[in-house]
């Protein structure tokens, strides 16, 4: 089972994307740890712009995604990380609701979606497949609706944010290798 069956079973929005590298999966393990994932100059506008990184951040890493409301969900050694969200996103702020680990899985406020984005490494013969997913649930009708106009809109720019961090990862991976 995966982070994301864990976390969320149930979803109404999924995206996935993935990147092989030629690197051993404890070296890709390590690069997802140490990449800015926001190093690309479309991922830090789309990101500032959704208020998701702050301007003049340096580097968005998975140690600083907590900075932008993300909560570290659950992570496995050497292989999976999620990272969970609640909010209303598609209102211009994305009426980001702080909570814990511990009471996302249960959250189920009206008015609200909950995201989960996970990152995974796995090895797969001779190379090593990054991969990233999110899913999205929302709360009700109403909120679904609302997410769905949202996200027709704003999904095609959410997938080139995660290839951008895939790629990042990628480099950081193959510098490693040198």
């Amino acid at each position: 089972m995966s982070l994301a069956d864990r976390y969320l079973p149930t979803y109404d929005v999924v995206m996935r994307h993935e990147r092989c590298v030629a690197v051993p999966a404890a070296t890709a393990w390590a690069a997802l740890q140490r990449a800015d994932l926001g190093d690309s100059p479309v991922t830090r506008a789309l990101l500032t712009l959704r208020g998701l990184r702050r301007p003049g951040a340096r580097r968005l890493t998975l140690a600083t995604l907590p900075d932008a409301g993300f909560v570290r969900l659950d992570e496995r050694p050497d292989g999976e990380v999620a990272f969970g969200l609640v909010g209303r996103f598609w209102t211009p702020s994305g009426g980001r609701h702080r909570i814990t680990a511990g009471e996302f899985r249960d959250f189920a406020r009206p008015g609200y979606a909950k995201a989960v984005w996970t990152f995974s490494v796995a090895e797969q013969a001779g190379t090593t497949r990054l991969a990233t997913e999110t899913r999205v649930a929302c709360t009700d009708r109403a909120s679904r609706r609302r997410f769905r106009i949202y996200w027709a809109l704003v999904g095609p720019f959410s997938g080139l944010i995660r290839r951008a961090m895939l790629r990042a990862v990628a480099r950081e991976a193959a510098r490693a290798q040198v």
